[in-house]
Protein backbone atom coordinates (compact mmCIF):
# COMPACT_ATOMS: atom_id res chain seq x y z
CA UNK A 1 0.00 0.00 0.00
CA UNK A 2 1.48 3.08 -1.03
CA UNK A 3 1.95 5.70 2.13
CA UNK A 4 -0.15 8.39 1.82
CA UNK A 5 1.67 12.10 2.99
CA UNK A 6 0.80 13.72 6.44
CA UNK A 7 -2.11 16.31 5.75
CA UNK A 8 -1.50 20.38 6.77
CA UNK A 9 -3.89 21.69 9.30
CA UNK A 10 -5.53 23.47 6.89
CA UNK A 11 -6.15 20.28 4.51
CA UNK A 12 -7.00 18.33 7.20
CA UNK A 13 -9.70 21.19 8.51
CA UNK A 14 -10.77 21.38 4.84
CA UNK A 15 -11.17 17.38 5.02
CA UNK A 16 -13.62 17.72 7.94
CA UNK A 17 -15.75 20.37 6.70
CA UNK A 18 -16.35 18.49 3.56
CA UNK A 19 -16.95 14.98 5.51
CA UNK A 20 -19.46 16.61 7.47
CA UNK A 21 -20.99 18.07 4.42
CA UNK A 22 -21.36 14.50 3.10
CA UNK A 23 -22.84 13.27 6.20
CA UNK A 24 -25.32 16.20 6.08
CA UNK A 25 -26.49 15.60 2.44
CA UNK A 26 -26.72 11.60 3.44
CA UNK A 27 -28.93 12.11 6.09
CA UNK A 28 -31.26 14.46 4.20
CA UNK A 29 -30.95 12.35 1.29
CA UNK A 30 -32.24 9.53 3.58
CA UNK A 31 -35.27 11.11 4.64
CA UNK A 32 -34.25 13.47 7.41
CA UNK A 33 -36.46 11.26 9.69
CA UNK A 34 -34.48 11.95 12.84
CA UNK A 35 -33.33 15.47 12.68
CA UNK A 36 -31.66 14.81 16.33
CA UNK A 37 -29.39 12.45 14.42
CA UNK A 38 -27.64 15.72 12.28
CA UNK A 39 -24.18 15.74 12.76
CA UNK A 40 -22.33 19.07 13.89
CA UNK A 41 -18.96 20.52 14.14
CA UNK A 42 -18.00 21.27 17.25
CA UNK A 43 -14.52 22.97 17.40
CA UNK A 44 -12.30 22.29 20.12
CA UNK A 45 -12.42 24.81 23.04
CA UNK A 46 -16.13 25.85 21.72
CA UNK A 47 -19.52 25.51 23.98
CA UNK A 48 -21.35 23.14 22.76
CA UNK A 49 -24.18 23.72 20.39
CA UNK A 50 -27.30 24.06 21.96
CA UNK A 51 -30.69 23.03 19.92
CA UNK A 52 -31.81 25.39 17.83
CA UNK A 53 -35.09 26.93 19.28
CA UNK A 54 -38.16 26.51 17.17
CA UNK A 55 -39.16 30.08 15.50
CA UNK A 56 -43.10 30.90 16.16
CA UNK A 57 -44.55 32.48 13.47
CA UNK A 58 -46.75 34.93 14.12
CA UNK A 59 -50.73 34.40 13.06
CA UNK A 60 -51.58 36.24 10.35
CA UNK A 61 -54.48 38.82 10.96
CA UNK A 62 -57.66 37.42 9.82
CA UNK A 63 -60.09 39.19 7.41
CA UNK A 64 -62.29 40.29 10.30
CA UNK A 65 -59.40 42.03 12.27
CA UNK A 66 -58.67 43.83 9.22
CA UNK A 67 -61.85 45.21 8.76
CA UNK A 68 -62.25 46.06 12.33
CA UNK A 69 -59.19 47.37 11.96
CA UNK A 70 -60.11 49.97 8.65
CA UNK A 71 -63.59 50.71 10.19
CA UNK A 72 -61.80 51.94 13.59
CA UNK A 73 -59.49 54.46 11.12
CA UNK A 74 -62.36 54.74 8.75
CA UNK A 75 -63.88 58.22 10.54
CA UNK A 76 -60.35 59.51 11.53
CA UNK A 77 -59.23 59.08 7.79
CA UNK A 78 -62.24 60.69 6.20
CA UNK A 79 -62.06 63.66 9.14
CA UNK A 80 -58.21 63.93 7.76
CA UNK A 81 -58.99 63.74 4.20
CA UNK A 82 -62.24 66.76 4.86
CA UNK A 83 -59.26 68.96 6.73
CA UNK A 84 -56.58 69.05 3.52
CA UNK A 85 -59.53 69.35 1.34
CA UNK A 86 -61.04 72.21 3.42
CA UNK A 87 -57.31 73.74 3.39
CA UNK A 88 -57.01 73.41 -0.35
CA UNK A 89 -60.40 74.97 -0.69
CA UNK A 90 -59.10 78.17 1.56
CA UNK A 91 -56.16 78.73 -0.35
CA UNK A 92 -58.14 78.09 -3.64
CA UNK A 93 -60.24 81.02 -2.04
CA UNK A 94 -57.39 82.99 -1.61
CA UNK A 95 -55.86 83.19 -4.89
CA UNK A 96 -59.48 83.88 -6.48
CA UNK A 97 -59.81 86.97 -3.85
CA UNK A 98 -56.65 88.22 -4.89
CA UNK A 99 -57.18 87.73 -8.49
CA UNK A 100 -60.62 89.36 -8.13
CA UNK A 101 -59.18 92.63 -6.44
CA UNK A 102 -56.41 92.54 -9.36
CA UNK A 103 -58.98 92.46 -11.66
CA UNK A 104 -61.36 95.12 -9.80
CA UNK A 105 -58.17 97.24 -9.80
CA UNK A 106 -57.45 97.05 -13.39
CA UNK A 107 -61.48 97.47 -14.03
CA UNK A 108 -61.17 100.98 -12.14
CA UNK A 109 -58.58 101.79 -13.99
CA UNK A 110 -59.84 100.52 -17.33
CA UNK A 111 -62.79 102.63 -16.73
CA UNK A 112 -60.88 105.92 -15.89
CA UNK A 113 -58.65 105.61 -18.79
CA UNK A 114 -62.06 105.42 -20.65
CA UNK A 115 -63.55 108.49 -19.78
CA UNK A 116 -60.43 110.52 -20.63
CA UNK A 117 -60.11 109.04 -23.79
CA UNK A 118 -63.82 110.01 -24.57
CA UNK A 119 -63.52 113.54 -23.30
CA UNK A 120 -60.51 113.72 -25.35
CA UNK A 121 -62.13 112.32 -28.20
CA UNK A 122 -65.30 114.57 -27.80
CA UNK A 123 -62.91 117.52 -27.88
CA UNK A 124 -60.94 116.39 -31.00
CA UNK A 125 -63.89 115.26 -32.43
CA UNK A 126 -65.15 118.83 -32.62
CA UNK A 127 -62.12 120.62 -33.34
CA UNK A 128 -61.65 118.46 -36.69
CA UNK A 129 -65.16 118.78 -37.94
CA UNK A 130 -64.57 122.60 -37.29
CA UNK A 131 -61.22 122.50 -39.28
CA UNK A 132 -63.02 120.39 -42.20
CA UNK A 133 -65.78 122.84 -42.28
CA UNK A 134 -63.15 125.63 -42.92
CA UNK A 135 -61.65 124.10 -45.56
CA UNK A 136 -62.60 124.01 -48.96
CA UNK A 137 -64.62 121.39 -50.54
CA UNK A 138 -62.15 120.23 -52.38
CA UNK A 139 -59.27 119.80 -50.12
CA UNK A 140 -61.36 118.19 -47.87
CA UNK A 141 -62.79 115.40 -50.53
CA UNK A 142 -58.71 114.77 -51.09
CA UNK A 143 -57.79 114.37 -47.14
CA UNK A 144 -60.73 112.73 -46.08
CA UNK A 145 -60.28 110.29 -48.65
CA UNK A 146 -56.64 109.30 -47.34
CA UNK A 147 -57.87 109.24 -43.69
CA UNK A 148 -59.66 105.91 -42.42
CA UNK A 149 -63.12 105.39 -43.81
CA UNK A 150 -64.88 105.31 -40.54
CA UNK A 151 -63.01 108.30 -39.08
CA UNK A 152 -64.08 110.00 -42.57
CA UNK A 153 -68.07 109.01 -42.55
CA UNK A 154 -68.13 110.51 -38.96
CA UNK A 155 -66.39 114.01 -39.62
CA UNK A 156 -68.99 114.14 -42.52
CA UNK A 157 -72.01 113.11 -40.59
CA UNK A 158 -70.89 115.94 -38.30
CA UNK A 159 -71.08 118.40 -40.82
CA UNK A 160 -73.65 120.69 -42.54
CA UNK A 161 -75.61 118.45 -44.89
CA UNK A 162 -74.79 121.07 -47.71
CA UNK A 163 -70.86 121.04 -47.08
CA UNK A 164 -70.58 117.28 -46.29
CA UNK A 165 -72.44 117.14 -49.84
CA UNK A 166 -70.06 119.05 -51.49
CA UNK A 167 -67.62 117.56 -50.10
CA UNK A 168 -68.67 114.11 -51.34
CA UNK A 169 -68.95 115.12 -54.80
CA UNK A 170 -65.91 116.80 -55.06
CA UNK A 171 -64.59 113.03 -54.13
CA UNK A 172 -63.80 109.83 -56.12
CA UNK A 173 -66.51 107.60 -56.62
CA UNK A 174 -65.35 104.82 -54.88
CA UNK A 175 -64.40 106.49 -52.02
CA UNK A 176 -68.07 108.58 -52.31
CA UNK A 177 -69.48 105.35 -52.26
CA UNK A 178 -68.06 103.55 -49.42
CA UNK A 179 -68.34 106.53 -46.49
CA UNK A 180 -72.10 106.87 -47.61
CA UNK A 181 -72.55 103.15 -47.47
CA UNK A 182 -71.23 103.92 -44.29
CA UNK A 183 -73.19 106.81 -43.54
CA UNK A 184 -76.20 104.78 -44.01
CA UNK A 185 -75.33 101.92 -41.62
CA UNK A 186 -74.38 104.65 -38.73
CA UNK A 187 -78.02 106.07 -39.42
CA UNK A 188 -79.85 103.32 -38.96
CA UNK A 189 -81.71 102.76 -35.36
CA UNK A 190 -81.64 99.18 -35.42
CA UNK A 191 -77.87 97.17 -35.34
CA UNK A 192 -77.63 95.38 -38.70
CA UNK A 193 -75.83 92.74 -37.27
Amino acid sequence: MPMIPPLSSHERRRAMLFAAAVLTAMSAASGGAHSEDVVRQVLPGAQPAVAPQQLTREKAPDQSEIERFCSNIADAARDRRYALQAEELKQLQAGIDERMKALDAKKAEYETWLKRREVFLARAEDGVVKIYAGMKPDAAAERLAIVNADLAAAILMKLDPRKASVILNEMDQKAAATLTGIMASAARRVDPS
